[in-house]
């Protein structure tokens, strides 16, 4: 284990989600905060020119939503919330792109429900088009399908969303912007001895029990749902800072490495948690062998796994599902989640990339199993 410290965590990671909850993204619900919101846009956009690669996970649709509508108190309703967030997400994703613009950045809204990152395919086509548009330059803004999204499959709250997408992308670190300015060991409004929480282990038991009860009137979670989502961030090897939104430069100046929040520090390395998601989590549904040079660069190289290096297909599999890769002695070399289904992987053996399109019909990527998918067994 790889010991991090309050100042270093966020100096040196490399791919970010910035999570912003509706409080402060409509000013306690008054409306999209259009000054807070470009305050944000131009400190992601020095991040990026500082060469990292970020992502925002933004609350305030439902909000915004309400506001348009003339509603004070958040509803109860599937169907209301539904309709107030069909509203709000057209005034929240223009204000984004408008902001992110003058910054120089382009911008792309992506929705999510929880059942795109539950289905293995979903899953696999998610993390695909948010890798592809980082490489593209474009910040991607995420928010909740609210508009479609019932009770059974909503993620309940935009700190989980921002903890799942941490997941998706391989994020080193998660930052939750809030209204307050970290975790206290009580409630301070109710607890004149609570102290302030600088530093401490994602996952930690006590921190549960320092956290709870709803935040404001206007989003759905608290300081309860930012310790579970920093937990959750953690099993993908990301820490998670809690920071005051409003404070000045915050996103700058972590990236700097000031201290500014609380540091929940995940434990297990961001390659070693990979490596265990997939090794103990992933049902491995089928094989494929590879030649020598394909056996030899996956081990040695660190490359993806290209059609042309495919010998056979094993087993019955879809797109999204986790195969192992096997050398011409039949031994186990890795194992990863498959771009092609068994039946179009059987195709593509020994094709290469560039044939994809003529023998499928269509090309999704031009590798069966790509490097970011993929861990060695031995």
């Amino acid at each position: 284990m790889v010991e991090h410290s309050h100042s270093t965590v966020l100096r040196d990671a490399k791919r970010v989600v910035v999570k912003v909850g509706s409080s402060l993204v409509t000013n306690d619900g008054r409306g999209l905060d259009e000054e807070a919101i470009g305050e944000w846009c131009r400190q992601m956009a020095e991040l990026i020119q500082d060469g990292r690669e970020v992502i925002m996970v933004s609350s305030g649709a439902v909000a915004e939503g309400m506001k348009r509508l003339g509603w004070a108190v958040r509803p109860k309703a599937v169907n209301e919330l539904q309709a107030a967030a069909a509203v709000g997400q057209m005034g929240l994703a223009q204000m984004y792109e408008t902001k992110l613009r003058l910054n120089g950045l382009g911008s792309a809204q992506v929705l999510l429900t929880h059942a795109d990152l539950a289905d293995r395919e979903r899953y696999l086509n998610a993390r695909s088009t948010l890798l592809t548009l980082l490489k593209l330059g474009v910040l991607p803004v995420i928010n909740e399908n609210d508009t479609v999204v019932n009770d059974e499959i909503k993620f309940g709250d935009n700190d989980t969303l921002g903890a799942l997408v941490a997941n998706l992308v391989d994020a080193d670190a998660l930052v939750i912007l809030t209204d307050q300015k970290g975790l206290f060991t009580a409630d301070p409004r109710k607890d004149a001895s609570a102290t302030f929480v600088h530093e401490a282990k994602a996952g930690d038991p006590k921190l549960e029990v320092m956290a709870g009860g709803a935040g404001s009137s206007i989003g759905r979670g608290g300081m309860i749902t930012k310790i579970l989502a920093a937990k959750r961030a953690a099993g993908s090897g990301a820490s998670t800072v809690i920071a005051w939104g409003r404070e000045p430069d915050a996103l700058v100046r972590l990236a700097r490495g000031e201290p500014l929040g609380t540091l929940l520090l995940a434990q297990t390395q961001k390659q070693q948690a990979r490596k265990q998601w997939m090794a103990d989590h992933l049902k491995m549904r089928g094989a494929v062998t590879v030649d020598a040079g394909a056996s030899d660069k996956l081990r040695t190289e660190g490359k993806s796994l290209l059609p042309i290096g495919m010998v056979s297909v094993e087993g019955e599999f879809a797109r999204g599902d986790v195969v192992a890769v096997k050398d011409l002695d039949g031994l186990e070399i890795a194992r990863g989640l498959a771009n092609y289904a068994s039946a179009e992987a059987r195709l593509l053996c020994r094709k290469p990339s560039s044939e994809i399109e003529k023998w499928l019909g269509y090309a999704a990527e031009p590798e069966m199993l790509h490097r970011d998918n993929l861990v060695l067994s031995r």
